[in-house]
């Protein structure tokens, strides 16, 4: 497959304005009509006719289309970096529509890509939002299919002509072999339009008389392309290669994994194939090595909470856990704190299921149960290994519980996760593996609960009018139960008491930006309990999960709930996608977050 790098990526500028001198490019502008751009991508109807005062050029961005021999000169991550969209080829002549042709960056990208493309810049002015149609028309991935799939229709045609000398051929994976080229570049744009979207999840799946790829984003997952039933196979044999997994064993599920090169940086895909009734099923994850590593800020963590995290994981020995359902973010959570561990005179010693981002000074050990490697067995072996902070992906079976308990008595920081509602259920959870309760108040340092809320996109954000009054109701009840700290939280809020915060929520309009969808990113919404003198006496007695949240509650806890009112109360995200992450119909709170 053909991976993308920063060489390739970067462009070149088509003036030197700086001394007066005459630009090797046409540098007169003329501002464009603004263009509405439709969720599909497609321009909407109206006068967006540009001409070039100098050369006369005219180009109307709403029937711009963007050609395969265009998108093979330049990546289109590198686009929204330098702001220019290469649109049309003429000849050794280059179109190219910029956002601002005096910004240096944008100069000296333009001139790499002449020099890279052996073609002469012609520019044109275009604005922000022209601009961002033109970019999803640069990424979008059905023209680059399509070109693909005629490619592949004409080797099957000619596949049939050799119909009689292919007979006379074994069995296995030769048509594959023999449409690589055009399956390659499927895999390949597939691959780039998640990158370049921001998708988590790239799902293959066939139908009863179609394949379909979608799309996993911000937790939702999307259509985005259907393409006939008889390239399924193809697809899931080449993702199979780039996977090193078996092509010719379909009959059980497998999984593997890959790496590629995206704008300089890596990306690495976890593979996972499963036998469905209509053949194989492909599901890559997507782990950005650079943004699944992020600070504590970025993911949502703040006020009290963040203070109690930072100070427990500087502790020398204890136990955290990191309670969410798949897809919560549990993991980017321990990476994070992991970040703030990794020191020089620290030996960091992790058990992963699967390594999901390398950190650089970690020593990161991935489970593998068909050889009997599993997190109990490694969790063994790495206390012989002289650690001082561990990793454990997970801690699934009483084998594996009991060692960390272990460890955490014996003078190590551990770390770890476990799949429960809440943070104060991760007790119970712990008590339902025979762990003692005496043990655990003696191990335990702090619980913490997680889930993911789609983030309201920035740029389109805006106040609500109107609050229904059952809306209303909800946030004036949870504002009731928060102690001071947390009020204070809320931006523009002085007061001090829950009835003089002023309820003000937001949504998002919708732009081209977020898709029209009003969201763009996600934010975590959290719930912290430090298990102090008190609580450990509490859970060492047994008490009832009631009491233990009733005391975390006079220490200043607040719910994930309460975590998520605010962040709507701040325009981070609405309050309907708190309703939806935190509660069901009854009111009781579930497990609802998805994706990763």
């Amino acid at each position: 497959m053909t991976t993308e790098n920063s060489d390739n990526s970067q462009i070149n500028p088509a003036s030197d304005a700086q001394a007066g001198q005459t630009a090797p490019v046409d540098q007169t502008t003329q501002d464009p009509q603004t263009v509405q751009a439709e969720q599909t991508t497609q321009a909407a109807e109206g006068d967006q006719t540009y001409q070039d005062p100098q050369s006369g050029s005219q180009v109307d961005w709403g029937q711009v289309q963007i050609g395969d021999e265009v998108t093979s000169l330049i990546s289109a991550g590198s686009l929204e970096k330098y702001g220019f969209v290469p649109f049309r080829i003429a000849g050794d002549v280059v179109q190219v529509a910029v956002l601002d042709r005096n910004d240096m960056n944008t100069q000296n990208a333009l001139r790499f890509f002449e020099q890279t493309s052996h073609k002469k810049a012609e520019l044109f002015d275009i604005d922000p939002e022209s601009f961002s149609v033109l970019i999803r028309r640069f990424k979008d991935p059905s023209l680059q299919i399509g070109e693909a799939l005629s490619s592949y229709q004409k080797s099957e045609e000619e596949e049939e002509k050799e119909e009689l000398e292919r007979k006379r051929r074994s069995s296995g994976a030769k048509l594959e072999v023999l449409k690589d080229a055009p399956v390659s570049k499927m895999v390949e744009v597939i691959i780039k339009n998640a990158i370049d979207g921001g998708a988590s999840d790239i799902h293959i799946e066939p139908l009863d008389k179609s394949v379909r790829v979608r799309y996993r984003v911000d937790g939702v997952l999307y259509n985005s392309l259907t393409l006939p039933k008889k390239l399924g196979p193809a697809l899931v044999s080449r993702v199979k290669i780039l996977s090193n997994l078996k092509i010719d064993e379909k009959r059980k599920p497998q999984d593997g994994r890959f790496r590629i090169s995206d704008l300089g940086k890596d990306v690495d895909f976890r593979v996972s194939s499963l036998p469905t009734s209509y053949g194989e099923k492909i599901v890559m994850r997507i782990l950005d090595t650079q943004t699944g590593l992020t600070t504590f800020d970025k993911l949502g963590i703040e006020g009290r909470d963040k203070k109690i995290l930072e100070d427990v994981i500087k502790e020398p020995y204890g136990i955290i856990l990191v309670t969410g359902p798949t897809g919560s973010g549990k993991s980017t959570t321990l990476y994070a704190s992991l970040r703030v561990l990794n020191k020089v005179g620290v030996n960091i010693v992790t058990l992963e299921d699967p390594v999901e981002y390398v950190l650089e000074g970690i020593n990161q050990s991935q489970v593998k149960p068909e050889i009997d490697y599993t997190f109990a067995s490694g969790l063994r072996s790495i206390l012989r290994q002289d650690p001082d902070i561990i990793m454990v992906g997970e801690i699934r079976d009483e084998e594996t519980a009991e060692l960390a308990i272990h460890a955490s008595l014996t003078g190590h920081l551990v770390l770890s996760t476990l799949h429960t509602n809440s943070a104060i259920g991760a007790i119970t959870r712990m008590i339902d593996m025979k762990i003692q309760p005496f043990l655990l108040a003696s191990s335990l340092s702090l619980l913490m609960a997680q889930r993911l809320l789609r983030r309201i996109c920035p740029d389109c954000r805006e106040e609500v009018s109107e609050i229904s009054q059952g809306a209303q109701d909800m946030i004036k009840e949870e504002l009731a139960k928060m102690p001071p700290e947390a009020l204070k939280r809320i931006k523009g809020f002085s007061g001090t008491s829950a009835e003089e915060v002023p309820i003000k929520t937001y949504r998002g309009k919708g732009c081209n930006l977020c898709q029209k969808t009003g969201m763009r990113g996600r934010v975590g919404i959290y719930e912290v309990i430090e298990v102090t003198p008190k609580i450990g006496r509490m859970i060492g007695s047994g008490a009832l999960e009631q009491d233990i949240e009733k005391q975390a509650i006079e220490d200043g806890y607040t719910t994930m709930k309460q975590d998520g009112i605010i962040k709507a109360l701040n325009g981070e995200t609405t309050i309907e996608e708190v309703q939806r992450v935190t509660e069901d119909e009854s009111g009781e709170e579930v497990i609802a977050a998805k994706g990763e």
